[in-house]
């Protein structure tokens, strides 16, 4: 907490009287779990700003909705925490301007080459559980599906939360004209669907579900952070759907310079080193051997999955419809 002198009004009136010229803002549109106190927000702030000499500001919410509410006259410079699957929306508005940035070295398991929204970290879809509730994780999607009624499975409902819709195209790519039967199939096992994963994965820690729809790299958190190797993503013989998170810059923004500073910062290795144990992801642009060890021994698919924007666009209501078709009865 900073401390503030008294001062006599006459300093207060020559400060008034003679302003210092002020820094420069950057504002950021990012997810709150990006930008909260445990995301990697405050390190990536002060990274940026020792660079910039400027201030660097986030603005927290569900990202896309406020942008095309607001249209051209939202406030922010740049954006972080879209994904692959909402793209298609984004691209449409015309709010969005090229990255210009080298995406050649990028350390992803899928080619980029989109020259408006950049990467900054990804992971795999998955369903983590603990070890000390489930003796026999499921090795497959079909294990998974085939599993005693008795195991409890907690996930995130697709009309609200980007990792629930991440399973709708996940299913359908291992599933294919069947994704509806293998929704009746597992419907059996789920507790429940949330709005978001912050919810799901705290019924999982409560001990309220054994399984819970999350991420590949969940399990480092517990593993670094928390000393707790009881936490372990099921990897299956299908394959896993690939999550991409991505930053990109406002068009009419009135800090271009500030914006295209912070989009080559994104790749660099001052801000993809904080993404490991600050994001409890794979960044876009680092070497494996440069990163955290817990992250060198997590497990990973042999396949995986992964809808373009076009796609992704493509099957979202088809594949809601067929979530809908078993789960509202």
């Amino acid at each position: 907490m900073r401390q503030w002198q008294t001062m006599t009004l006459a300093a207060v009136s020559l400060i008034v009287a003679q302003p210092a010229s002020a820094q420069e803002t950057l504002t950021v549109y990012a997810p709150d779990y990006f930008a909260s106190e445990w995301g990697p927000g405050p390190a990536i702030e002060t990274a940026f700003e020792e660079k910039c000499d400027c201030d660097l500001k986030w603005v927290t919410g569900d990202v896309l909705p406020r942008i095309l509410l607001e249209g051209e006259r939202t406030k922010a410079d740049v954006v972080i925490g879209l994904n692959t699957d909402v793209t298609a929306r984004a691209r449409a508005s015309g709010l969005f301007a090229p990255h210009e940035q080298d995406v050649s070295g990028l350390t992803m398991p899928v080619e980029w080459d989109d020259d408006t929204f950049l990467p900054f970290d990804w992971s795999y879809v998955a369903f983590v559980y603990d070890k000390n509730r489930v003796a026999n994780p499921p090795s497959s999607f079909e294990d998974l599906l085939n599993a005693p009624d008795t195991l409890r499975v907690v996930v995130q409902d697709p009309r609200s939360s980007v990792s629930g819709l991440a399973l709708l195209f996940w299913v359908k790519a291992v599933y294919g004209a069947d994704a509806a039967d293998a929704w009746a199939r597992l419907k059996p096992r789920i507790v429940t669907f949330t709005k978001g994963w912050s919810e799901a994965y705290g019924m999982f820690t409560d001990g309220e579900a054994d399984m819970v729809l999350s991420y590949s790299t969940s399990p480092a958190y517990h593993i670094a952070a928390e000393g707790d190797e009881s936490k372990a993503a099921a990897i299956f013989s299908e394959g896993h759907y690939l999550f991409v998170e991505l930053a990109a810059k406002i068009a009419n923004t009135d800090q271009p310079e500030l914006a295209d500073a912070f989009m080559q910062f994104v790749l660099s290795p001052e801000f993809q080193t904080i993404i490991p144990e600050g994001n409890w992801s794979y960044p876009a642009k680092l070497d494996e051997a440069a990163l955290p060890q817990v992250f060198q021994d997590l497990p990973r698919p042999d396949k995986v999955y992964f809808f373009d924007e076009e796609r992704a666009s493509r099957e979202r209501d088809p594949a809601l419809a067929e979530w809908l078709s078993v789960f509202s009865r």
